[in-house]
């Protein structure tokens, strides 16, 4: 049994083998196209959603808010709903969480790719898609997460190692270039008057800072972590095609 532990614990922790360069931007080209692509984007922007809702649940209880339950819709739309003072710190963060999370969550997955550590990263996914069921609180936010839980898992468990790697580094570059267009859209419903809610416009009433100012945040803050995301992965396949 104790080898049996180990055994687990050196697969969980250990380095993969560095993945061929070619899969490397072929998985980039891949997660662009998902996001520019509508008909793709329509349905893989959930992904981005549970990445949005997550963060919002996550700073709210690093800051001493009460999360109350997140729902996530058929539309890809979400909603985090916390309890606290509506105004000071804790509720600017939380607010300021949520666009942001996707593409702080592809750095840190780059992070963890660009050490090798495809199965450390499927497992670390399905782990946080648990912990955030459990404050799910519609049946479509549950079956969401429960197959997006089931894909990563089974690729996790029973995939070869190149298709963990593809589907570990396609994932990635997903949520790095899907942290950028909720932006874009996010303004272009402002500009039609339809978000007048929106996380921007509810920064803007409890900083008195106009929306504009956030939603340019968000978009520098996504920016960034695409250029640190690429070159952590960029890292992978450099060196490869400088020999070559």
């Amino acid at each position: 049994m104790i080898d049996g532990v180990t055994d687990f614990w050196d697969k969980l922790l250990g380095a993969q083998p560095d993945p061929p360069g070619l899969l490397v931007l072929l998985t980039a080209l891949a997660g662009f196209l998902a996001v520019s692509f509508r008909p793709v984007w329509r349905v893989a922007r959930n992904a981005v959603t549970i990445a949005h809702e997550g963060g919002h649940a996550l700073f709210a209880l690093l800051t001493g808010r009460r999360l109350r339950g997140i729902r996530l819709e058929f539309d890809t739309s979400g909603l985090t709903l916390s309890s606290g003072r509506p105004t000071g710190p804790g509720m600017m963060l939380t607010l300021l969480g949520g666009y942001i999370a996707p593409s702080l969550v592809g750095v840190l997955g780059a992070w963890l790719l660009g050490g090798n550590r495809i199965t450390l990263l499927l497992w670390l996914a399905v782990a946080l898609l648990l912990l955030m069921l459990i404050n799910i609180r519609n049946l479509f936010g549950v079956l969401s997460l429960v197959i997006t839980g089931a894909i990563v898992f089974g690729v996790s468990w029973w995939a070869s190692p190149e298709v963990q790697a593809a589907f570990a580094y396609a994932g990635v570059w997903f949520l790095l270039f899907g942290g950028v267009r909720p932006v874009f859209e996010l303004q272009a419903l402002r500009r039609r008057g339809r978000m007048r809610e929106s996380d921007a416009d509810q920064l803007a009433h409890i900083t008195h800072v106009p929306a504009l100012f956030w939603v340019g945040f968000f978009l520098i803050v996504n920016l960034i972590a695409v250029v640190i995301g690429a070159f952590l992965l960029a890292g992978q396949w450099l060196p490869e095609l400088s020999t070559q």
